[in-house]
Formats: C-alpha cells, sequence, structure tokens
C-alpha cells in the first residue's frame, strides 16, 4: 500500500504549563488522518535532521493546516507580534518540501501547507486577509473558481464556481518558482489554489477537503486525493 508522510503540528511548551505540555508535543489532526487512511498509509514525520530519510522511505508528503508562516521566512516582519508564526515548524516543512521534490516524490499541500509551499519555493504572503477568518471552522465556507485550463479544472471538469470549507487569515502573495495558480476565491480573487510546473508533482489548496466529505454542493475531496496518490504509485 502507498505510504504518505504527513508533517505534524507542532504544541510548544507555554509559560506556566506543567505535565506533558512542558514538551513539544507533534500531533495529526484526525480529519486530515481519516482522508488519506481511505487509501493510504499513514506515517506522522516528527521533528528531526532526517528529511532526506523520509524522502527515500515514503511515496509522497502532505502538509496539513496550523499555524502561520512566520513572515520572516519570506524576508517581511510580522505586522502584530501575534503574526509571528512557528518558524522551527517553518524550517523543517521547507526542508521537507525540498527533500520530496528532490526525490522526485509528490507533495501536496493543505491550508497552511499551500501557504508553506509557496514560501518554500521563494514567494511570499498576505500577512492578514480578514474577510477569510472565521472561528467557525470546518464550517465556514465560500466559493472558489477553478482557473480554465488548469489541472483541477480538467480534474473537475468544470471551473464552477464551487463550494470549499476554507479558513485561513494568511493568504498566497507572490507566486513561488514555477508555481501557477490553479484556483482563486469568489469575489475577491485571492489565490486558493496553486500547482508546480516543474518536473515533480506539488499541488495545495488554500481549503480543507478532508472536511467536505458527503456534504451536499462541496467541491469532492476525492479527484485530488486520487491524483496525489495515483503521483506516489509512479
Amino acid at each position: 500500500m502507498i505510504k504518505i508522510g504527513v508533517s505534524p503540528r507542532l504544541l510548544h511548551p507555554q509559560p506556566g504549563a506543567r505535565g506533558v505540555h512542558t514538551r513539544v508535543l507533534h500531533y495529526l489532526e484526525d480529519a486530515i488522518a481519516q482522508w488519506l487512511l481511505a487509501r493510504a498509509l499513514v506515517f506522522m514525520v516528527p521533528l528531526s535532521e532526517r528529511a532526506a530519510d523520509y524522502a527515500r522511505e515514503l511515496d509522497g508528503l502532505v502538509l496539513q493546516g496550523g499555524a502561520d508562516i512566520s513572515p520572516l521566512a519570506y524576508g517581511e516582519p510580522p505586522l502584530k507580534p501575534e503574526w509571528a508564526g512557528d518558524p522551527v515548524r517553518d524550517r523543517y516543512e521547507i526542508e521537507l518540501v525540498r527533500a520530496f521534490t528532490q526525490a522526485r516524490k509528490p507533495v501536496l499541500g493543505i491550508c497552511r501547507g499551500a501557504q508553506l509551499i509557496n514560501v518554500a519555493l521563494g514567494g511570499s504572503l498576505h500577512q492578514d486577509v480578514p474577510a477569510h477568518r472565521s472561528d467557525d471552522y470546518d464550517q465556514h465556507a465560500h466559493e472558489v473558481r477553478l482557473e480554465p485550463g488548469s489541472g483541477l479544472a480538467r480534474l473537475y471538469g468544470e471551473t464552477g464556481p464551487r463550494r470549499v470549507v476554507s479558513i485561513h487569515h494568511q493568504a498566497i502573495k507572490r507566486l513561488g518558482r514555477d508555481l501557477r495558480v490553479e484556483a482563486r476565491s469568489v469575489p475577491d480573487g485571492l489565490v486558493e489554489a496553486i500547482r508546480s510546473e516543474g518536473s515533480s508533482y506539488i499541488c495545495a489548496v488554500q481549503w480543507h477537503p478532508e472536511f467536505h466529505g458527503g456534504r451536499g454542493g462541496f467541491l469532492d475531496g476525492g479527484p485530488l486525493l486520487d491524483e496525489f496518490l495515483e503521483a506516489a504509485r509512479a
């Protein structure tokens, strides 16, 4: 069976913490785990200096959602202290992206993962887009339109508009190397999906396909997952 690595979310020790919370914790959100487990074996890839080893042994990489990308990663100071992000996770995931692409293994980014891929390839982000923030989390949705002629348009057979679950306050600004826009949000036109034009499979969506399930009217995450796993088999 296909073996897919997923980079971890991190919980860092907080002032006054006790017990296990005095340690760095690695975790994987259940929804993304179950979405992948339906078709593949899933391995969380903990922080280490062995990114190249993971890339050699696994068939593909998924970058899940989570904390902000530090603006320092694309050469900007945080506009607010609370937007400083998680530089430890940023550095590790950038190394994972490089290792998997060098090994010609596919990479799929979801939400923060899309932003991380863009930054890893030299792009930048909008530090805050308030219209896309919400406390409703997996209940927050809006429409996207797939770019004509894009890989996603070919995959889904039409451009939309299509409804997605998308919750974020950072967004792709300047595209990274060899990336093209695959989808934009309606009506503000923010980038919601990207794909690499290079030799390695890299695709990323700002929305959460793992939250769509069988809910009526939402873009089915199945074709995207199938495409990624087919690239992993190859």
